[in-house]
């Protein structure tokens, strides 16, 4: 097979989430034959200290990577600026690496590909990763009650309806996003094939048998936790679209009933200030244990957890969103106390054989949940895992990926 692909992301792939989201997918890729290029924004911290290492993986499996420096400031217009040396770059490594197809990762690099589309007709690939422009309104990110950033929105609202119009291929992270995508006014008139692809898992690391029941006693030992104590985990940064305040509420009714349960938070967010929501909620900080840790040392701390817990603002933006955790915890054979309203959260939920869905955040709700849950003592970890390889196993989302490179590389030879 002689099809070169251009994939562009202004993330990192010196990143956390390049080195978990993206590079995986490519090796996979790469091995069925396509020859893969990387054009990406690193951020200088994380380039100095991983670029080797990323590197040497790169070249190991004869991906060429073309990383560019990420600009932070001033805002806005370092984004732009951001922009311009991508399109640059993309159009030097088009015309010097005769690129089948360009795929896009999300909002900022979609920018590339239309000007791609437009100056060399090559087809793109919209890998849009969720609504972006109201993911950042909903999440708080952008002020929309100041006129730039109420400017900013519309102009990305706007740019949303070329990206449909432009492209030859979307891809959502969950059904509703699709549904949603299928309602739009610009949508209704173009039809841009859509294909559904969710945020994936380490699988391999994310399961109950890579932590061994030695390594549970040792953290058990250094976070004074017994062996006897319930453990309610919450995985991941506090904030934005996460319902910090709701995920205590819900702990302290829990504590309520058990007064020897343990909150389990592995976070690399600020001990004080999680600890600080504690005292406001009146919850005794000996209940709490804070952890930041390594994504290879998250499975064993996880893995002390009898239950995990997340709570998502359920908001417009949030249709498109496909919980990377959701696919990881499932995979450790942890059951889930989560909310409706979320992606295809709830879809999920119902094929787990254990979980919880909240569907109102209040007292009572909490109450009922958490007495049903500290009674729960069934042990579904196979099942549990089973169902994360139906919905978030990197093999399916790497064959799903094939299949449309697959299609795009056909309508390439045949125009």
């Amino acid at each position: 097979m002689n099809v070169s692909v251009l994939y562009i992301s202004y993330d990192g792939m010196t990143d956390n989430l390049g080195q978990s989201q993206v590079i995986p997918y490519l090796i996979g890729l790469q091995k069925k034959g396509y020859a893969i290029h990387i054009l990406s924004c690193e951020k200088p911290a994380a380039f100095a200290a991983r670029e080797k290492h990323i590197s040497k993986l790169l070249k190991k499996y004869k991906i060429q990577w073309h990383p560019i420096s990420y600009t932070s400031k001033p805002a806005v217009f370092s984004t732009l600026y951001d922009i311009h040396r991508m399109q640059k770059e993309a159009r030097t490594i088009v015309q010097k690496h005769a690129i089948s197809f360009v795929h896009c990762r999300s909002y900022i690099a979609a920018q590339v590909g239309v000007y791609l589309a437009k100056n060399f007709s090559i087809p793109w690939i919209f890998d849009m990763r969720g609504f972006w422009a109201d993911e950042r309104i909903e999440g708080g990110i952008w002020d929309s009650s100041k006129f730039l950033y109420h400017r900013i929105y519309y102009y990305f609202k706007q740019l949303e309806k070329t990206f449909v119009r432009s492209a030859s291929h979307i891809v959502s992270l969950t059904q509703a996003g699709k549904q949603e995508i299928e309602q739009w006014t610009i949508y209704k008139t173009y039809k841009t094939p859509i294909h559904v692809i969710p945020c994936c898992a380490d699988l391999q690391l994310f399961s109950p048998t890579a932590v061994s029941e030695r390594k549970k006693q040792k953290l058990r030992n250094e976070l004074h936790i017994t062996k006897k104590q319930f453990v309610l985990s919450y995985l991941g940064s506090f904030g934005t679209w996460y319902m910090t305040e709701e995920m205590f509420d819900f702990f302290k009714v829990l504590h309520s009933f058990d007064s020897d349960a343990i909150f389990l938070c592995i976070t690399a967010d600020e001990k004080d200030t999680i600890e600080q929501i504690a005292r406001n909620k009146d919850i005794p900080l000996d209940s709490l244990r804070v952890v930041a840790a390594n994504r290879e040392d998250v499975p064993a701390y996880a893995s002390l957890s009898h239950w995990s817990i997340f709570f998502i603002l359920p908001v417009y933006s949030k249709k498109a969103s496909s919980p990377t955790k959701m696919g990881e915890l499932l995979g450790l054979g942890i059951p889930l106390i989560c909310n409706d309203g979320v992606g295809d959260v709830s879809a999920i939920m119902q094929k787990c054989v254990q979980g919880k869905v909240i569907t109102t955040h209040n007292q009572q709700e909490y109450a009922r949940v958490a007495q049903e849950v500290l009674k729960d003592t069934a042990d579904y970890k196979n099942e549990l895992h089973a169902t994360a390889c139906d919905f978030y196993s990197l093999d399916m989302g790497i064959e799903l990926y094939a299949s449309l490179y697959k299609d795009l590389a056909e309508k390439t030879k045949q125009s």
